[in-house]
């Protein structure tokens, strides 16, 4: 069995640029830059012969290249509480379009609809009991975070191990846009 998703890795020096906004946050367990991504459909478990499948599917797309910009500052909240800190994407028709291309591709492999809305971000860490009042000044700190336009020129099927400390990603196939 594997555990998948299907993202957008980020450019080295964005990479960069958002590991050194990681600190200063108590109760945050901050993403290691190597993580960092922008998750267009998380899949989950599947056997060897279904990951044949969505990899088929998933290189029959064809889809524009386009360009995304990270901007802002947020939260995702379980049960009330804030969980996961994450830098926003702005809104942008061609990175809505790849990701409901890859969805349509794969439940025509047979995966059953993503039920959550897709809502573009990157995460930056997991929240465990952070103040709120630290929480909201290191958003105010930081929420006019803005990068230069991202070039899109592919999308990556990874697969994902879960360890002790952190999750391992590794690229299983690459697919261009254009």
């Amino acid at each position: 069995m594997m555990r998948l998703f299907v993202a957008l890795g980020l450019p080295d020096e964005l990479r960069t640029r958002l590991a050194f906004m990681a600190r200063g946050l108590p109760g945050a367990r901050w993403v290691p830059p190597e993580n960092y991504h922008l998750t267009l459909r998380f899949i989950g478990e599947v056997a060897a012969p279904e990951a044949e499948e969505i990899d088929h599917a998933l290189a029959a797309l064809h889809a524009p290249a386009f360009s995304l910009v990270l901007s802002g500052i947020g939260t995702f909240s379980r049960n009330g509480r804030p969980a996961t800190l994450y830098v926003g994407v702005d809104r942008n028709p061609a990175l809505d379009h790849l990701q409901s291309k890859i969805e349509t591709a794969l439940q025509r492999a047979g995966l059953a609809p993503e039920r959550r809305r897709f809502s573009p971000h990157v995460s930056l860490a997991r929240l465990d009991n952070a103040p709120e009042d630290k929480l909201v000044a290191y958003i105010q700190t930081h929420n006019l975070f803005r990068s230069a336009p991202v070039p899109v020129e592919r999308f990556t099927l990874y697969s994902s191990r879960l360890g002790k400390e952190q999750a391992h990603y590794e690229p299983e196939a690459e697919y261009a846009l254009g």
